[in-house]
């Protein structure tokens, strides 16, 4: 007997529907599966012989074989099993055939047959929505996960004789064996419902905490409106990493479309948590100095997201940034550029999203505390060597680079907070709705987004502001690339002060924030 199952295969962070397609004859017994497979798709038949045997379906001498179709795409993963198991079960004839007709089966089975968590269920889900299926079968924990998919029917399994209940019931039976799952997304970002799944630091630390750095805080403030890129230059204890975690509390919150996009990067990579549906505020990300290569772009033999990945949406903080290995930090410069990185194996080219807030923090020499002669021990050639460390190509392509001195003593011991996150936040929203308005009917979103060819359109100079620019770039020595960050950086202080045009202080001030080569060495 034949049957054929749909169920879905990941590529990057998207999806393809795959059929899997089951043959039972007589012959002498033998399990054979086809379809350009990674080991622990092979391992499924195993897994799905057991978990048949410990539920009661014993199977009788005959040679099956399974093919995964489309068969030259190279397929990984443990979801494969269900899909299998349901072709196994009608191809024996112990469901109708036809009950599993336009519906997706996917989720590892354990070997007493019990469903598992997948990972990728989001993408899939919403491939098979696009495809016209009408029904998806997923494992319970990741039901919620799909439920936030309109226009398909998602129903959570514990076992897979719950499944075949399912299968073998009447229309009207099915509803109540195994009961659609919808996510009223709308509550999540309201914030009812009592669902807050932050990929934050928790209690959500406040800017008010921050005691004195007020040019530091101004640079987040301008980072945070155009989604650009910082670094911040300071002695141990001055408040470089303080700030940082700050950040992604005045950033506005994720869109729906943005949720989705996040969350299918996380359950792709399998860190999306049993019961949890979608990312509904920004990544934060804050990789260790001895991250790999491959950690932090994405790799291994069956690409996975990286850190940069993850970011996605969200920010990308690299403390003591020096620290980090050279390669890894100058394989950033595309995904800085293009906003996605693109992962190449033999098996195909893999690539995913990576439009995120790069914000650095390092110390500015060996011992933490040059210039200050009476506690730095580093000599001049050390001092060099230790800027070095971060490559001119990696910071031509930093928007904002501020210095933070030691906090006073009468800051610490001074009762008046700093401004709070909240109201920094409504700085922020407000110069983002400037840029969504300018935007509009673009691919760009924010300032930091805006692409050469498009500069004179969104950044025009006057006669004044050209004549200014251009003594910057010769007295700075700018490249064309930081000519260009400058402008965008002064088009988001003009929006947050509500500026139609950018004027000379907007540039000034803008570029106030470049690094000078100089300084770091290069």
């Amino acid at each position: 007997m034949y049957s054929a199952i749909f169920t879905g295969a990941l590529q990057g962070v998207s999806a393809y529907m795959v059929s899997v397609e089951v043959d039972i004859a007589k012959g002498l017994p033998a399990f054979f599966m086809v379809g350009s497979l990674s080991t622990e798709v092979r391992e499924s038949r195993e897994r799905v012989s057991v978990a048949l045997k410990n539920v009661g379906l014993h199977l009788p001498p005959c040679r099956i074989t399974v093919n995964l179709s489309p068969a030259d795409r190279k397929k990984e993963g443990t979801a494969f099993d269900l899909p299998i198991a349901v072709g196994m079960l009608e191809a024996l004839e112990l469901v109708p055939a036809g009950a599993a007709m336009d519906c997706l089966f996917l989720g590892e089975l354990g070997l007493s047959g019990e469903l598992k968590k997948a990972r990728g269920v989001l993408p899939i889900v919403r491939a098979a929505a696009e495809a016209g299926i009408r029904e998806c079968i997923v494992p319970a924990a990741n039901a919620r996960e799909g439920g936030v998919i309109p226009g398909i029917r998602v129903r959570g399994a514990g076992n897979i004789l719950e499944i075949m209940h399912f299968l073998t019931a009447g229309q009207t039976e099915r509803d109540e064996i195994l009961p659609p799952v919808q996510v009223d997304t709308a509550s999540l970002f309201s914030g009812e419902g009592g669902e807050a799944h932050v990929y934050l630091y928790p209690n959500s630390p406040d800017f008010s905490e921050v005691t004195g750095q007020e040019t530091a805080r101004r640079a987040a403030e301008i980072a945070a409106a155009g989604f650009h890129n910082l670094l911040m230059v300071g002695p141990p204890g001055a408040g470089k990493s303080m700030i940082a975690r700050r950040i992604p509390g005045i950033l506005p919150p994720l869109t729906l479309e943005e949720s989705l996009e996040v969350t299918s990067v996380i359950s792709v990579a399998g860190l999306l948590k049993e019961g949890e549906t979608l990312v509904t505020r920004r990544p934060f990300r804050s990789p260790h100095h001895t991250i790999s290569q491959a950690a932090l772009i994405g790799g291994s033999a069956f690409p996975r997201p990286g850190m940069i990945s993850l970011a996605h949406r969200g920010i990308l903080f690299l403390d003591e940034l020096p620290e980090f290995q050279r390669i890894s930090l100058d394989a950033l410069r595309q995904p800085l550029e293009e906003r996605q990185v693109t992962i190449s194996r033999v098996n195909g080219n893999v690539t995913y999203p990576s439009d995120f807030m790069l914000v650095c923090a390092m110390n500015p020499c060996p011992c933490g505390y040059y210039p200050d002669a009476q506690r730095c021990s580093c000599t001049e050639p050390q001092v060099r060597k230790y800027m070095g460390k971060v490559s001119g190509p990696i910071l031509d392509r930093i928007d904002l680079c501020v210095e933070l001195a030691p906090v006073e003593y009468e800051s610490l011991k001074s009762k008046t907070k700093g401004e709070a996150s909240a109201d920094i936040r409504r700085r922020v929203e407000r110069a983002r709705q400037i840029q969504k308005a300018r935007f509009e009917g673009t691919a760009y979103r924010f300032n930091g987004d805006i692409e050469v060819s498009r500069m004179e359109r969104y950044c025009r100079l006057g006669r004044e502001q050209q004549l200014c620019m251009e003594q910057l770039y010769a007295s700075l020595q700018l490249s064309a690339r930081a000519y260009h960050r400058i402008l965008r950086v002064a088009r988001t202080i003009a929006d947050l002060e509500g500026e139609e045009e950018i004027g000379v202080s907007h540039l000034m001030e803008a570029s106030f924030y470049r690094p000078s080569m100089e300084y770091w060495g290069h």
